[in-house]
This record gives C-alpha cells, sequence and structure tokens, in this order.
C-alpha cells in the first residue's frame, strides 16, 4: 500500500513537470505557491496539468474501484465496466445528450452518462440471469458483450448522421484528461466521493459473498441489497467517470488483478477491504502514467491516454484469460 502511494506521488509530480512544455521543479514550487515566473508557467500549471492531474487521479480510482466492486459482485475476475456494458451504456447516453439535447458540458451530460451506465448495468444482469442456471459469470460476459455490440452500433449510427456528436464524440470516444477544466472535475466529484463510499462500506459484504450465495445468506448477508447497493455504486463511479474522460476500457479489467497478485504475494490474500482501496490506488497510477506518456511521446502534440490505456490492457486482458483456461484445464 505505501509503494501504491509513493507511485502515485512521483508520478503526480511528474504529471507536472512534462509535457508539451517542460517546466523545472522550482518552477512548478514557486507556481503553486502563488510565485509564478511567468504567465505562461502559471497557465501551463494551473489551467493545465493541475485539473488534468487531478482529473486522472478522481476518474482513474473511480474506474479502478469500479472494476474491482464488479469482478467482486459477479464472482467473475474477468468482469469490467468496459466489458460488461456499463462504459458503453454511460456513452451512448451522452451521445444522444449530445446529438438530441445539444448538451455540451460535462456536467450537464453527467445525468444522461448516469442513466445510461444504469440502463446497461440493469440490462446485462437481466440477460445474464435469464435460465435455468441463473446469473453465471459466462453468461453475464456474453451479455455484456452483446449489449456493448449494440450499443456501439447505435452509438456510431448516431454521430454518422449528425456532424456535432460527430465532432465531440470522435475525440471524447478515445478517453483523454485534456481538454476539461477543475470545474468539471469539481462537478463531478460528489458524485464520484459517494459511489466510492458505497463501494468501501460494501467490502466486508463482498468477503461474505465471495464465499457464494447460500454461505452468504446463512451467515445473515442480504444478497440483493448488497448487488443493489453495487449496481449503485458502478453506476456512480463509471457514469461520472466516463462523462468527463470518456469510455476508458481496461482499467476496471486490469488494475483489481495486479491488486489481487499484490496482496497475494504479501500472504494477505483477496480481502475486500484492502484490495478496494488499493485497487483505487493503482488506477490512477496507470491512467496518469498512459496521460504523461501520451504528452512525450507525441509532443508537441499528444496521445490520448485512453489510447494507450487500450494499447497495453489488450495484451494484458489476452494473458489473463489464458492463465484463466489453463487454471480450469
Amino acid at each position: 500500500m505505501c509503494g501504491s502511494v509513493a507511485l502515485l506521488l512521483a508520478l503526480i509530480v511528474a504529471s507536472m513537470l512534462y509535457g508539451a512544455l517542460d517546466v523545472p521543479a522550482v518552477e512548478v514550487w514557486r507556481t503553486l505557491l502563488g510565485d509564478a515566473p511567468s504567465g505562461r508557467v502559471d497557465n501551463a500549471i494551473w489551467s493545465v496539468r493541475v485539473p488534468r492531474t487531478g482529473l486522472g487521479i478522481a476518474a482513474g480510482a473511480a474506474l479502478g474501484l469500479a472494476g474491482a466492486l464488479m469482478q467482486a459482485l459477479t464472482r467473475n475476475p474477468l468482469a469490467d465496466p468496459g466489458l460488461l456494458g456499463v462504459s458503453a451504456g454511460a456513452a451512448f447516453a451522452v451521445v444522444v445528450s449530445v446529438a438530441v439535447f445539444g448538451l455540451g458540458t460535462a456536467h450537464t451530460y453527467a445525468w444522461f452518462a448516469f442513466a445510461g451506465a444504469l440502463a446497461a448495468s440493469v440490462l446485462v444482469y437481466v440477460m445474464g440471469g435469464l435460465g435455468r442456471s441463473g446469473s453465471t459469470p459466462v453468461k453475464l460476459a456474453l451479455s455484456g458483450v452483446a449489449v456493448t455490440s449494440l450499443l456501439f452500433s447505435l452509438t456510431s449510427a448516431i454521430v454518422l448522421t449528425d456532424a456535432d456528436s460527430l465532432n465531440r464524440y470522435r475525440f471524447w470516444s478515445a478517453g483523454s484528461l485534456a481538454g476539461q477544466s477543475g470545474d468539471e472535475l469539481l462537478r463531478i466529484l460528489p458524485f464520484l466521493a459517494v459511489g466510492a463510499l458505497i463501494a468501501f462500506a460494501l467490502a466486508p459484504s463482498l468477503n461474505s459473498l465471495a464465499l457464494g450465495e447460500d454461505v452468504a445468506r446463512s451467515l445473515g448477508l442480504r444478497t440483493g441489497r448488497t448487488r443493489a447497493l453495487g449496481v449503485v455504486a458502478v453506476t456512480l463511479l463509471v457514469g461520472g467517470a466516463v462523462a468527463v474522460i470518456g469510455p476508458v476500457i481496461f482499467i476496471g479489467l486490469v488494475v483489481p488483478q495486479i491488486a489481487r497478485v499484490l496482496l497475494q504475494y504479501t500472504g494477505i490474500g483477496p480481502d475486500q477491504r484492502l484490495l478496494l482501496p488499493l485497487s483505487a490506488l493503482l488506477a490512477p497510477c496507470l491512467l496518469l502514467a498512459a496521460d504523461i506518456a501520451g504528452r512525450l511521446l507525441a509532443r508537441p502534440a499528444e496521445i490520448q491516454a485512453g489510447i494507450l490505456v487500450a494499447f497495453a490492457g489488450g495484451p494484458l486482458f489476452i494473458v489473463m484469460v489464458r492463465r484463466r483456461r489453463l487454471a480450469e484445464l
């Protein structure tokens, strides 16, 4: 845990130092204290890097926490808000808000993102629960793929027929921390905070749920209530993050896996009371690292953080699936 905090602090410092304009550490420190050496440096720090760094921390923590929560609720280590349709639902609702209602800022279409995330998650759970065997990890994954494909098809149909929506969507859909002000972050932060508080409060119940439905009920756990609160938390976390930075995938999948491996390596085991906060610490590290790399690889332009996360997350997902298959043989 301490190592994760140290890594996050190092990435925060790097996020302040590097970009299209490299700013020495001394000048960054002076600017943060209100003694900027120039207006250019002051604008680069306060108007660009402080908001995007704060956004990377908040949105990354939300996505990592949502991924860990979904994996615990479904007892599926391959569950992810992006793979189970939640991100696609939020993205579709945001595009509808832009195309139909002409909304253009994160705090105005955040409610649409929340509604879309909730509707998609409920649809996936309903579809995954159909049949005699009820809800299973495989059925949930297949339902998520189907819902995600449908929503992205509908999203593409809308943006291809509306030029304004296409212009907004093509940058936003790549997933980026750039272009948002501190005001947008402050407006979304309360929703992320409430979602995080619910998630952390559910940690003991998730430990019981990991033992199985029957055992959890015998221990007095109200599994329906736990799942309902979990859906609310995921909706708030994913809806708020997607509304601001776009549908960044793989963070919620990869980060809890890394956290789980670290906890097993230290001999602690997959205790949700530690897994959830560790995921919330590691996810911003991944998102900030991708954002910093995107600034440095193509400067003075930049590569969106979501592209680099997907580039790294795709191979990791394939490795995890293969390891899971081998373990089941």
